[in-house]
């Protein structure tokens, strides 16, 4: 199947920011960094204009591996929801380190908050929330052993500013402290004489 794209216009970018039903079925668009495609009517947030892509159909969408939005169902069908869950586990894998909340979370796979938590949690057991930490915890330690970082300056970087915060759940999490856990991972060179 060939593919010709199609011109964002200024009449179709309109579309998409006013969730127009009128344009519905004349063309999708597909957001690059979310990795799903929509109908114009969509009542997601609005991406921005650089990640976007336009198709004729939803078969092209598709056949360049885009999913069908959870929200505006531009296949008609239901995303099966271990692939649903399977995005915003990646979107958490690629965005670990910003501020990330079951909203974003939600807003990000086009999705309401209630319901991701409530499929989430029956996927994969966990809560978003204890996936997340779970995810900084294991970049955190990652940096523990392969940088000399400040403890601060880790924290900060998988997405927890706050330092005493960090400590807590790092200890909670893996029963040691981040320094305990680099001084355990790492002991000093040299020995006793």
């Amino acid at each position: 199947m060939s593919f010709h794209p199609i011109e964002l216009t200024s009449e179709r970018w309109n579309a998409v920011i006013n969730n127009d039903p009128a344009y519905d079925g004349k063309f999708f668009y597909a957001v690059k960094s979310t990795g799903i495609f929509c109908r114009p009517s969509c009542k997601s947030r609005p991406p921005k204009i650089e990640n976007i892509r336009l198709f004729d159909t939803a078969e092209q969408a598709l056949a360049h591996h885009f999913r069908p939005c959870k929200r505006c169902k531009p296949t008609g069908e239901r995303m099966p929801d271990d692939e649903w869950i399977q995005l915003v586990t990646d979107y958490i894998e690629q965005n670990y380190g910003a501020n990330l909340t079951l909203e974003v979370l939600a807003e990000a796979s086009h999705g309401s908050p209630y319901h991701l938590h409530r499929t989430f949690k029956r996927v994969t057991g966990l809560t978003p929330v204890e996936y997340i930490q779970q995810v900084r915890m294991n970049k955190a330690k990652q940096l523990l052993l392969q940088s000399e970082l400040e403890i601060s300056k880790i924290g900060a970087s998988v997405g927890m500013a706050n330092t005493s915060y960090f400590v807590t759940l790092f200890k909670r999490l893996t029963g040691l402290t981040p320094a305990q856990y680099r001084k355990q991972q790492h002991p000093p060179l040299g020995g006793h004489i």
